[in-house]
This record gives structure tokens, sequence and C-alpha cells, in this order.
């Protein structure tokens, strides 16, 4: 009689390779092995060999690069997403697309259970099982570290006695995960607030010391919305990203340290390496300030935060961030032309912007001679605009006399 089968989303890292293991033990489950190719900088074979190697019985690799860059990192750039003002959501736009290819191959495979490597203090469990659950509710998951409550240090030494091969190690604890929009990087010395981030806690970023002393200058054109160039030549969104990567990579652009409220209710000290998402995010909002009326922009700026919160607690799948979408891309319909930017020590700097959809009028702006500004009507329009402030100030100095 054939065992059940759990498919088990992987990653190579330590948390998902000994779940494995303990899949076997604890639940006497074939175990496979699912390997998401969201661009991240490894050997995918490898890793799909690895799982293999460790005990799975089936291992796959899906390449779902130009789905993650067209469907899921595009549409938060329109929305300008960034959790709490710092965090382009690099890993959590990636855990929805994973629970799509963890439902597909369960349903290929006959699985009735899938599993991930999430602890029970980080985001991306509820990030995996409320996607899971949207996409299939009739799935049972397991998650193996949250349920054996182990340490990192005790998955380590788990890890040894079973002959696992893991890239952490007691001197270099580091838990990171990586895809094309940005690369985090936390547990360790990074747990102290006070310390700063040590070298080889980054990977794609240099140091503000070894960067270059020139300044590089790039265009970057976008069309409704979308990147699709850069100094001219075109480029698929995701060689678009890479390319910015390494560009702002060069030049120590992309680092982000920041206290991070997680969705479970906790304060946590995460890492980020981002330069594309730092660039590209800067650059697309410095197009619709140019393209943008002034009343869309101030409504859209309120949603982009509750966009921004929906990605981060895992209702990628829900109706509210849908309709958000339809509202998002009928912004975007003026948001065409080219931003010029400064890649120099750290920083990604605006310097220009041009559209043939600009909202700006030299005539009305400039205080020079081809000034066409009506200055007469602001008199009126001062004194039409202040007339509720005044109203009540009056009836203020009535009641205090």
């Amino acid at each position: 009689m054939s065992k059940e089968k759990v498919v088990l989303a992987y990653s190579g890292g330590l948390d998902t390779s000994v779940a494995i293991k303990w899949l076997q033990e604890k639940y006497n489950l074939d175990v496979i092995a699912l390997v998401v190719n969201l661009g991240q900088p490894a050997d995918i074979e490898a890793v799909r060999d690895k799982a293999l190697a460790i005990g799975a019985v089936e291992s796959y690799m899906v390449d779902a690069r130009k789905e993650f860059a067209e469907e899921f990192v595009l549409p938060a750039l329109k929305a300008n997403a960034v959790y709490e003002g710092k965090y382009p959501l690099a890993t959590a736009l990636a855990r929805p697309l994973i629970a799509k290819y963890l439902v597909e191959q369960a349903g290929r495979s006959g699985a009735k259970t899938v599993a991930h490597g999430c602890t029970g203090k980080g985001n991306d469990q509820v990030r995996f099982e409320i996607s899971v659950a949207a996409l299939n509710p009739s799935l049972k998951v397991i998650a193996p570290i949250r349920e054996w409550g182990v340490s990192r240090e005790e998955a380590i030494k788990y890890a040894r006695k079973h002959g696992i091969p893991i890239p952490a190690t007691k001197t270099s604890p580091y838990s990171v995960d990586e895809n094309l929009w940005g690369r985090s990087c936390e547990c360790g010395v990074l747990e102290d607030p006070w310390v700063e981030p040590p070298g080889d806690a980054f990977s794609w970023t240099k140091d503000i010391s070894r960067v270059p002393d020139e300044p590089e200058y790039i265009e970057i054109d976008f069309r409704v919305g979308k990147p699709v160039a850069i100094d001219d030549k075109k480029k698929r969104l995701v060689e678009l990203i890479s390319y910015l990567n390494r560009a702002g990579g060069k030049h120590g652009i992309g680092r982000v340290d920041m206290l991070e409220n997680r969705l479970v209710g906790i304060k946590s000290r995460e890492i980020y390496e981002c330069p594309a998402a730092i660039i590209l995010l800067l650059a697309h909002r410095e197009l619709e300030a140019l393209t943008l009326e002034r009343d869309l922009i101030h409504y859209k700026a309120g949603l982009e935060q509750k966009y921004a919160e929906i990605i981060y607690y895992g209702q990628w799948y829900s109706p509210l961030r849908e309709a958000l979408d339809a509202f998002i891309d009928k912004t975007q319909g003026s948001v065409s032309g080219t931003v010029r930017m400064k890649l120099f020590k750290g920083n990604a700097i605006v310097v220009g912007r041009k559209s043939e959809k600009s909202l700006y009028d030299y005539s009305l702006a400039t205080y020079e001679a081809a000034d066409a500004f009506s200055h007469e009507s602001a008199g009126g329009f001062i004194e039409l605009f202040s007339l509720p402030i005044k109203v009540w100030a009056k009836k203020q100095r009535k009641q205090k006399s």
C-alpha cells in the first residue's frame, strides 16, 4: 500500500531541508519537493537535486520568473506598495505565487496535504496558508518547523545528525530569502537592534566604502505604469529588474534596516536588499507626480498603504485586492514617460522627468516674463477658501468674550 503524499515548498535552506526528513519520520509521508524559481540567485537545478538527495521521492522545479514579475511585482509597483514606508514586499509577494504552484502540484500528484518551512512567529505561515485556503480549501497544511517547535540551533544539530547539507552555521545562522524583487536576511546578531549589521549580512549591495566615486546616470522609460526600457533599450520586465539590481547594488543602493511590525504582533529587526525596487518605486512615483491630477494622486496615496498591508498580511487572493487593482490600473493610463536617475554613493536620486502626458505647465509655474498665471484671481480665491475658517473664528471669539 502506497504512502500518502505531501507537497513541500522547498527552498534548499535549513528549515525546508530538515522538514523533508521530519515529515517522513513524524507523519510517514512521501515528500514531493517543489522548487519555484522566482529569480533567486541560486542553482535551481542543484536545489531540486538536493531535495532528492535528502529523501524526497519526487522533486520538481517551476520557472515562474516572468509570472512573478508581470503579475505580482508589477501590480505592486503600480500601487507603490511599500510596507511601513520601507519594505518593498519581495518575500510577501512571492508566497501567494508559490502557494498557487503548491496547490497545482498537489492536484497533479493526488496529494491531500501541502507543507511549508515557516516558523510559528513569522508572517509567511499566514501568507501560505491563507493563499492555499483561497485556492483549495480542502487541502491540509502542515508546518513542520512550527509544529516541531525547534530552535534554529536545534535544527542545525538535527541536520548534522541526519547528514543534511545546510547553508546556515552557528557562526553564521542567518535566515535568507531571495527573489527577483529583493533579498531578506534575519536571525543571528541581527536580532539585536542596537548592533550594526555585519558585512556578511549583505550579498547584493556593495558597502558604501567600496562603491564607485563617479555617479552613474540612467533613464527609465515607462508605458502606462510599466517600466519598459533603460537608456532607450527595450527590456523585458525580468531583465530590466535584474539589470537594476546589479546597477544599484554596485552603487550600494537598496539596503534597508528596519524594525518591522509583523502580522503576528511582534516587532522584528529585518535587513533587506532591494536595489531595483528602490530605484523603480522612486522613479514611478516621480512620473505619477508629473502626470496624475492632484485629487487623484492624493486619493491613490491613501490606498497604497492599504494595498501594501493586503500583500503583507497574505491576502493577495482577496476581492479587495482585485478591486483595488481595477482602480490602480485606471490611474496608470497617463503614467508614461521617462525618468532620469542618478546612482551615487548609496542613493538613487531623480534628476529629471518628462512625459507627453505631463500636467506641468511652464507658463503657469514660472515666475519669469512668460508667467500666464492669473494673479488677480488669487485674492478672491483666498477669500472664498478661507470663509469656513473665518466663520468659525468669529464664533469662537464671541463665545470667549
